[in-house]
């Protein structure tokens, strides 16, 4: 994977690297019919982003076959650090500890996942 570039992909491009992220690659008749699990939209639409993802770089086709295949060009970390960083300056003044004390205050936590938190906090407390 190349170094994300500062290309802020849209909802539809994301359902698509989402695909890609959890299959490792596949062609675009695979990621149109996870894609037409939970939305309605034709073959062609999803031909068409992903030929416009390649040209922006999100992605990579090879096409050494008749059929090609599709692999993200970009990290799911890296696109998830992207948006919480706009989050957080756009919606949180770019303040971390509002995003957190807003995400915990307003779901349910299992014990493993506030356990799994404090661990974070600790190590974060000890650099």
């Amino acid at each position: 994977m190349v170094k994300q570039k500062k290309i802020k992909p849209t909802q539809s491009e994301l359902d698509i690297l989402r695909v890609l992220w959890d299959k490792g690659f596949a062609t675009v008749r695979e990621v149109h019919e996870v894609l037409s699990l939970h939305k309605d939209s034709g073959y062609t639409t999803t031909l068409k982003l992903m030929q416009i993802m390649f040209e922006k770089g999100l992605v990579k086709r090879d096409d050494s076959s008749k059929t090609h295949i599709y692999k993200a060009n970009i990290s799911k970390e890296s696109t998830q650090s992207q948006f919480l960083n706009k989050m957080i300056d756009t919606l949180f003044s770019g303040s971390s500890s509002q995003l957190v004390m807003q995400a915990l205050g307003n779901s349910k936590h299992s014990k493993s996942e506030l356990e799994e938190i404090q661990q974070l906090l600790n190590q974060l407390k000890k650099q």
